[in-house]
């Protein structure tokens, strides 16, 4: 039996992966475009359309839902404001994790009452981009997770920036989606 070389620019198929060549974009620039396609994603299998107004007056994007059964419009919008970080880990313990916003933000989001109702939506992402995602033929597994929160009417406690508490039993998923657009098609808070 015989070895033979693999020719030049061949790579054999039993070859482990190597990291591939990332292109220069920032790391946040890079977990900014991730957490709209977990966005997107939610978005389409909850039967959503999204607008991103332009420019943004600190809110992100917006997300409509059509159905007859809305009693007070056959079409609700929720406005959401994203956010991404890897410096929580996955799955966070206990009942809900810490989010720091600047006041002059969380002023934006916690403004009641509105027209239009907010939510804040914040994605644990990996450090590493070489773990965000994990593609198979049975699909395509995003790392890490998103939650949400309404934050209307929450308090300023800080000088600059305040803390707030993200509920970790309010995973942002298609689910969640429909019933928070449930809700305010009924008329009420998300």
């Amino acid at each position: 039996m015989s070895l033979t070389r693999p020719e030049q620019g061949h790579t054999p198929l039993d070859t482990v992966r190597s990291a591939p060549l990332r292109g220069s974009l920032a790391t946040t620039a890079c977990m900014e475009t991730l957490q709209v396609g977990y966005l997107h994603a939610v978005a389409a299998a909850a039967g959503c359309s999204l607008s991103q107004p332009f420019p943004d007056n600190g809110v992100d994007w917006h997300l409509s839902h059509g159905s007859p059964a809305h009693t007070v419009d056959d079409e609700v919008t929720v406005k959401v404001q994203l956010k991404c970080t890897y410096q929580l880990p996955p799955n966070p313990p206990g009942a809900s994790f810490p989010f720091t916003l600047d006041n002059e933000h969380l002023v934006k989001l916690a403004r009641t009452p509105v027209a239009v109702p907010k939510i804040l939506v914040v994605m644990i992402a990996p450090r590493t981009q070489d773990d965000w995602l994990r593609a198979g033929h049975d699909g395509l597994d995003l790392r890490h997770c998103c939650y949400w929160t309404d934050l209307a009417g929450h308090p300023v406690t800080g000088r600059r920036r305040t803390t707030v508490r993200i509920p970790t039993h309010r995973i942002f998923d298609d689910r969640a989606l429909c019933e928070i657009m449930t809700r305010v098609g009924a008329g009420g808070r998300p």
